[in-house]
């Protein structure tokens, strides 16, 4: 089938039942090879702490860059395609992250490995925006379905981190990156598929054609009370993705200091906590759609919370347990956040999904950053002990207003632009 056959049929399948599964497949899965191509920059950790004579606080500073990068870019990519939106940058940033591989593969100290980690940086933060959007596009009416087929690609992609440090990188070492220029191959192929069906979706479609020729922003009416609600989301995002960062980055450091694991063996209660989480994002979506987004978020701090605080004093075997029991319980709103956010502001997806993604990559980095810093002054244990407490940041989400308060103001912003 041709190109343009396929954009056609795509089209009609949107008409007909209001989700374009096919496009949110493709875009899931460039979000998986996104994503993977990101964790190599931590899942390296454990290698080039040694053969490039890092420090913890140079292994966070490189942390910091790959998110800050992206949490500066998003945004602005985010505002700027709300009003033009631009399906080239697809294969663009996809084409990005393929030269930070193989910057990656043949750094020779912390500057030329910093300098490639930016270029994974800009390749993610061009992706996330312009899919988040084309994944909105082709949701229909499911929209926290829609988000978690997203992002489940991302937190796949994620969790396999841990399985690439204990499989490809202890074994053959920092040129096992090498590897990885293949799922940057493939990224840009699929996204420049996706990007004919985003630019023939624009073109077929009058209603996304008067979005692009309104004003971005935040609607007149309920401004203050929905910038209120932003901020609280942004604060809750902010301590999840913090403590996220934590695990990720020390949690394997943790255990091999703790119960004398190989950095293998460390490696697999990291996966178990990330490839639960993936499981946790993908059902989340799907329970926000039948029970409302806030009582997810709400679900998803309450349930994680216990398991979070207790995590630092289990032994070994609860540990993993436990790492499964957070990782299904706080990502289950993954999605939904992003999705929440999308309803406050209607008309602003890509600066939502820009700033929401931006937030939670500079946030993951900030957090790193002084984590890694903090372990070089006190101790691993210690780090750990601090960060099972960021989760009681999230109970701010009582302050969030109701799912029906949202489709109230929607509703009045809409009757305000029509009078």
């Amino acid at each position: 089938m041709s190109a343009k056959n396929t954009a056609a049929a795509s089209h009609t399948e949107l008409k007909h039942n209001g989700t374009v599964f096919s496009i949110l497949i493709a875009v899931s899965i460039v979000h998986l090879l996104n994503d993977t191509i990101q964790s190599i920059v931590t899942a390296i950790f454990p290698i080039i702490k040694d053969s490039l004579s890092l420090s913890y606080t140079q292994l966070g500073l490189i942390a910091l860059a790959l998110n800050v990068t992206a949490s500066v870019l998003q945004p602005a990519i985010g505002l700027y395609s709300d009003r033009k939106p631009q399906p080239n940058l697809l294969p663009l940033g996809a084409a990005a992250s393929l030269l930070g591989v193989l910057g990656l593969a043949f750094a020779t100290g912390f500057w030329t490995m910093l300098g490639s980690v930016v270029l994974v940086g800009v390749g993610s933060s061009v992706f996330h925006p312009e899919s988040a959007k084309v994944a909105y596009l082709a949701a229909g009416t499911r929209r926290g379905l829609a988000q978690g087929i997203f992002q489940v690609g991302g937190n796949a992609g994620q969790a396999l981190a841990p399985v690439m440090t204990a499989l490809i990188f202890v074994p053959l070492g920092q040129p096992g990156i090498l590897w990885f220029s293949i799922l940057g191959l493939i990224a840009i192929s699929i996204q420049m598929f996706t990007a004919r069906w985003y630019r023939s979706r624009l073109k077929a479609d009058v209603k996304i054609r008067k979005q692009r020729s309104q004003s971005s922003g935040i609607p007149k009416v309920n401004r203050g009370k929905i910038t209120a609600a932003i901020s609280i989301l942004m604060m809750i995002l902010t301590s999840k993705m913090a403590y996220l960062a934590g695990i990720t980055s020390f949690y394997s450091f943790y255990l091999i200091e703790k119960f004398q694991l190989s950095v293998q063996a460390a490696q697999i209660c990291v996966f178990a906590f990330l490839a639960a989480g993936a499981v946790g994002t993908f059902f989340g979506g799907q329970l926000a759609d039948r029970w409302g987004r806030r009582n997810v978020i709400w679900f998803s701090i309450l349930g994680a919370l216990p398991f979070a605080v207790l995590l630092p004093y289990v032994n070994f075997t609860f540990s993993i347990i436990f790492c499964v029991m957070i990782g299904f319980i706080m990502m289950s709103s993954g999605s939904v956040n992003v999705v929440y956010a999308q309803e406050l502001l209607p008309g602003n997806i890509g600066t939502v999904s820009g700033l929401f993604y931006g937030l939670a990559f500079g946030a993951g980095g900030l957090g790193a950053a002084a984590l890694g810093a903090l372990a070089d002054t006190t101790s691993i244990l210690f780090v750990i002990k601090l960060v099972s407490f960021l989760p009681l940041i999230g109970l701010l989400a009582i302050l969030l207003p109701a799912d029906r308060k949202l489709k109230q103001w929607a509703a009045e912003a809409e009757a305000s632009k029509e009078t």
